[in-house]
């Protein structure tokens, strides 16, 4: 089930304090803009995945890499987040990898439609879903975010079982 609403942001607080968009981030309205934006990248940039949010509005936005998915999202909720590597086709650019890796939204896996929407209405030939999945978790015990790692649904601070649904509330965050 799509969240409507999206998700928060749940990440250290100090980020977010200051969340706005860099210089590389774009907003891809086209598969040209998207081609315009990446000609401009450094080849060795292009050649990693990029950071990407889908925002409330259903735009995709990138970033480099090694930028917070807060600071794509100008601190704002979305309905997804993760990275995702192009490669050149023929025909123009393409997904070839794509995940929902944030540890600052930790968005569900059941935030693919937002990113397949976005893809299909730039017109961007994708895997038709995450090419690599994480699962996010919070630990009722300790509160702590968790990456759920081989099927083992362990709090890797305190052992305690995590839930098989998500349950990262945004509201309620333990760590901030």
């Amino acid at each position: 089930m799509e969240r409507v609403s999206g998700y928060c942001y749940v990440g250290p607080v100090v980020l977010a304090e200051g969340a706005a968009p860099g210089p590389g981030v774009i907003t891809v309205m086209s598969a040209q803009v998207l081609a315009g934006w990446l000609a401009g990248r450094p080849a060795a940039e292009v050649r990693e995945p990029f950071t990407f949010v889908v925002g409330l509005d259903g735009w995709l936005r990138l970033a480099p890499r090694r930028s917070e998915h807060v600071d794509c999202a100008a601190g704002q909720p979305v309905l997804a987040a993760g990275e995702v590597l192009f490669a050149r086709e023929e025909s123009g650019w393409s997904v070839c990898e794509i995940s929902n890796q944030s540890t600052g939204y930790c968005p569900d896996l059941d935030s693919w439609p937002a990113v397949a929407t976005a893809l299909d209405r730039i017109g961007l030939e994708h895997p038709g879903d995450f090419t690599h999945k994480i699962v996010f978790r919070r630990c009722p015990g300790c509160g702590q975010l968790n990456i759920v790692r081989e099927g083992d649904f362990a709090c890797a601070v305190c052992g305690c079982t995590l839930p098989d649904h998500w349950n990262i509330c945004p509201a309620e965050p333990a760590d901030r």
